[in-house]
């Protein structure tokens, strides 16, 4: 009988490629949404039609229990959350509730389902639960490359909310023996990145020049560094620390950092043209409070499952511009939500 697999946050880009991986592994795949109207849930049924959906929402705790309890699924891999850090200091309770609290939720939901208390022993074949943790957690970083032992800083509200569920799982984990792990994962990109984000933005941007449909590129602080890597190398990942013998937490990462001039100069290079014609600084971009420099240390991930990126960066950025061409060919969006209805 095939494996059951719920997911959160199916309608972004992990969830879509978790799902085609899982569906590929012969899961039978399930996914959590808001509403069955929603654009995003037309967008990923019409990509991958052998998914089901199931209503519920990360506020809402009675709804995760009724899914549970509809779906009974082996694993449940919880990859909502408000995810765009800028947004976080903007509707700093609102990520607290999603990326956070809901943690709390689905892991209470789980438990609850499985019938499992402080003093009880969890039954056999519990439900495996993996949580998106995020190298944002590091933060103002204390030692370079980050590893799992590596102590936590966060510098957004999103950063700390995802360090509270970070450390919820743990806690479950450690409390009622469930079967619960964290993937620590660094930046990880792929065509079907939303369109607010510094790579997705840089891609449709070249693209867009490229096609003479615009005449610069609008960035912030173009020195920060950051571990970017294939969203499709990393849901493998996800899937391996849940099949793991026993539970953990993994950093996921290339183990190389690249600035965002060199991902912007990668991306013009793509398309023969020079970024320094066309690329704008503009200060109102700049966060807050910047993290200057994230690098993931994966050796963990490597000895113990076996993983390893296979996608590198300059292929990886190569192939966002390649497919924003061909997304914007015959196309004039004028909007990041233009893009995101058309996501590849």
């Amino acid at each position: 009988m095939a494996r059951r697999a719920l997911i959160t946050g199916i309608t972004g880009q992990d969830g879509s490629y978790l799902a085609e991986h899982l569906l590929r592994e012969g899961y039978d795949v399930w996914g959590l949404v808001r509403g069955q109207a929603n654009p995003r849930v037309t967008r990923v049924r019409r990509l991958l039609e052998d998914i089901r959906f199931v209503g519920g929402d990360l506020l809402d705790q009675g709804s995760l229990i009724s899914a549970v309890e509809k779906v009974q699924p082996d694993e449940v891999y919880n990859l909502g959350a408000i995810s765009f850090v800028p947004l976080s200091w903007e509707q700093a309770e609102l990520t607290a509730e999603v990326t956070g609290m809901g943690v709390l939720r689905v892991l209470e939901a789980i438990r609850v389902c499985s019938g499992i208390s402080s003093s009880r022993s969890p039954k056999s074949g519990q439900i495996r639960f993996y949580q998106a943790s995020s190298s944002e957690m590091f933060g103002q970083v204390r030692e370079s490359p980050q590893t799992e032992r590596t102590p936590f800083h966060p510098r957004s509200p999103y950063g700390v909310a995802k360090t509270y569920g970070h450390f919820l799982t743990q806690n479950y984990r450690e409390s009622y023996g469930m079967f619960a792990v964290s993937g620590i994962l660094f930046n990880h990109e792929s065509p079907r990145r939303g369109a607010e984000f510094v790579t997705r933005k840089v891609s449709l941007g070249v693209a867009r020049i490229k096609l003479g449909l615009a005449s610069e590129l609008r960035l912030g602080n173009l020195d920060a560094r950051r571990d970017w890597g294939y969203a499709g190398d990393y849901v493998r990942a996800m899937h391996l620390m849940v099949a793991a013998d026993r539970p953990d937490d993994y950093v996921i990462g290339t183990g190389r950092t690249h600035s965002v001039r060199e991902l912007v100069a990668a991306a013009f290079e793509a398309v023969g043209l020079d970024w320094e014609r066309y690329v704008v600084f503009d200060q109102s971009l700049r966060r807050p409070a910047e993290v200057d420099l994230l690098c993931a240390d994966p050796k963990e991930a490597k000895a113990r499952l076996g993983w390893e990126p296979s996608v590198s960066f300059e292929d990886l950025v190569a192939m966002m511009v390649e497919s924003d061409i061909a997304l914007l060919s015959g196309k004039t969006l004028r909007s990041e939500s233009d893009a995101e209805a058309v996501w590849p």
